[in-house]
């Protein structure tokens, strides 16, 4: 969840399914599957697949479990529908795949609204089917990472019930609640008394990210309560120990289970300002008609680093390598590092680097950009690792973002092989292998994310980048036999889906592959150090990973413009000598003979990848 840049319940297993879940835990510890190592290709790449966590070089899929595969016909993605399609993922390359939330929930904003963190949602599936999901992609050496949403809960949890109910129940304190201040005081503004009962207004001017004010009354308590975006989504008050203890025994319900971590949605939001100053105003309204406020007061305050270095601490008590990995929504690099947890590395080990991949409503490919944001990964980190991503559930998808219109295959091509030849763990999300594209609707009344109906026409909200995974040409994509899906299929699917590009070598399901499964087996893709070459060129993002015992050095050379770039790359600064090159992998047949790196013509928005012949 993020307002950055957008702008059948089973209460316990049975016996059975926790005897598999013992079954498949006793897997990784043993001999046979061990958690954090990978299945070794060949003799020669082995001593690559045990340099670190498991997290370290994985390729990571985000999920959207609504819209992934639908088994039960009734139009919604569910967990089984997952573990149909696990082949499908180990056939890609994927190491873990990160599920949006499946807890109960009145699905207000589709599952990030829950409220019960230590079950399944009935539509999605039960515990059961989720220990089976497990397992089974525990046998493909495929993770599961839950989506973990700890900043706020549905307004139906009973811990909130509990809490709404009286200002002198044990959960009363458990929430975010303010008396307000007097109307007619002093210094309140006119938003303020939009939202006033009896005779009180929101004690200041912050906004919910999903408008109006951010405070919302409940006649019961005559208070306010406070929350970062909807208002079914009341905000918990973490600085009562008693919601870090609830919480931490959630996520601890699920790594019990064997989930392999989590990702922690709107991480950053979890403290709030206790003098409760006004925001400083930014200027201009926002979609839903609020003012836009700069967030100094509402996210990213000193005191959640204290909860990430305690709630590390409690996931390295379990074995496996166990992950945290944030949704960070942050200002630079430097900011990032923080949630490393600097020089220490003890809090998260994968914060999202976000400024890569989504940096404003026009994303546009800046090589020069490009190159400082990857390179500053490189070498501010104090040695963390990296963690790129240019696509997710709340962002129109990359292939619209940063298209032209005339070489989108090319610029998706492009984009894939940044994210998959860093030096970073790279995040996909469903359906950015076969080129997924945004399916805005066009009418308010087909609009299912309350965000654009608020917000319509400005706003259509985020239903666009959720429609469902497209796996063939038959009914539906494939997603579903239901007469109807709760997102419609894209009219694209009959051309654009995992069969069709399955048979197509030249597809861009087969190049995420082709990608995918040398980062997996060269050692140098794995572990090399970055270096930039070429640094001035304004056209052309170009760089070395360097090579790792004995394993020659390998060259990427990427056209960011839609005009020929000739380049001529000398890699010695990387400490690698030799110029003659043979191609890995490029998208420009003209370039698949390449044997130098003096005289390169790159085509527009074309990759190249090569191997130099000889490094010292």
């Amino acid at each position: 969840m993020t307002t950055k840049l957008r702008h059948r319940n089973a209460s316990s297993s049975s016996w059975l399914p926790l005897l598999a879940i013992l079954a498949t835990s006793a897997l990784w510890t043993s001999g046979s599957i061990a958690l954090g190592q990978t299945p070794q290709p060949s003799t020669a790449t082995a001593a690559a697949h045990n340099d670190g966590p498991w997290w370290k070089h994985a390729v990571l899929y985000e999920i959207y479990p609504r819209s992934f595969q639908d088994s039960n016909g009734d139009g919604i993605g569910d967990l089984n529908g997952i573990t149909q399609r696990l082949d499908y993922l180990k056939s890609l390359g994927i190491d873990a795949i990160w599920i949006a939330p499946m807890y109960p929930s009145p699905q207000v904003d589709f599952g990030y609204d829950i409220s019960d963190y230590q079950a399944v949602d009935p539509q999605y599936g039960t515990l059961a089917d989720m220990d089976h999901l497990i397992a089974e992609g525990k046998q493909r050496n495929i993770r599961v990472v839950l989506d973990m949403v700890l900043n706020h809960t549905s307004d139906k949890h009973q811990w909130f019930i509990d809490s709404a109910s009286s200002r002198t129940n044990p959960k009363h304190d458990w929430y975010v609640w303010n008396d307000g201040v007097p109307a007619n005081g002093p210094n309140v503004t006119a938003y303020q008394k939009r939202f006033g009962h009896e005779g009180r207004v929101p004690p200041n001017n912050w906004v919910s990210g999903f408008g109006g004010s951010a405070w919302e009354w409940v006649p019961a308590v005559h208070q306010f309560y406070y929350h970062k975006f909807y208002k079914q989504q009341p905000d918990l008050n973490w600085r009562n120990p008693a919601v870090e203890k609830a919480c931490f025994d959630a996520m601890r319900f699920w790594l019990d289970r064997g989930v392999a971590g989590f990702r922690l949605d709107a991480i950053p939001t979890l403290f709030e300002d206790p003098q409760l100053r006004n925001e400083p105003e930014a200027g201009g309204i926002n979609a839903q008609g609020d003012p836009n406020l700069k967030d100094i007061y509402t996210s990213n305050l000193s005191e959640v680093h204290g909860v990430i270095r305690r709630m590390r601490a409690m996931v390295e008590k379990y074995p496996g390598n166990r992950v945290l990995i944030g949704e960070t929504y942050l200002p630079d690099t430097a900011a990032l590092n923080e949630w490393y947890g600097g020089a220490k590395h003890d809090e998260l080990q994968l914060p999202m680097d976000m400024l890569l991949g989504f940096h404003g409503d026009h994303d546009k490919l800046d090589a020069t950009r490009f190159r400082k944001l990857i390179n500053e990964a490189e070498t501010q980190l104090n040695g963390s690792q990296p963690l790129f991503v240019f696509d997710n559930h709340d962002n129109v998808r990359s292939w619209d973002r940063y298209a032209d219109g005339d070489h989108n295959q090319a610029i998706a091509r492009l984009l894939a092989a940044v994210l998959l030849t860093s030096r970073a763990t790279a995040l996909m999300y469903y359906g950015e292998e076969l080129g997924m594209v945004t399916s805005t609707p066009t009418r308010k009344e087909d609009v299912k994310d309350p965000i654009g109906i608020t917000g319509w026409p400005k706003e259509k909200g985020r239903d666009g980048e959720r429609t469902p995974m497209q796996w063939d040409d038959s009914k539906n994509a494939g997603f579903s036999e239901s007469s109807t899906t709760w997102l419609p299929v894209p009219s694209n699917y009959s051309t654009i889906n995992v069969k069709a590009e399955e048979l197509e070598p030249d597809s861009l399901l087969n190049w995420h592959k082709q990608l995918i499964s040398m980062r997996r087996d060269n050692p140098t893709l794995r572990d090399g150090k970055q270096v930039m070459l070429d640094e001035s060129n304004p056209s052309v993002l170009s760089y070395v990973r360097e090579g790792v015992a004995g394993n020659p050095a390998i060259v990427v050379a990427l056209n960011f413009t839609d005009q020929p770039q000739t380049i001529s790359l000398d890699p010695s600064k990387a400490k690698v000598s030799g110029n003659t090159v043979n191609t890995l992998l490029t998208n420009a047949p003209g370039l698949k003979q390449t044997t130098s790196l003096q005289n390169i013509t790159l085509p527009p928005y074309a990759s190249w990848i090569g191997q130099i012949g000889s490094n010292k």
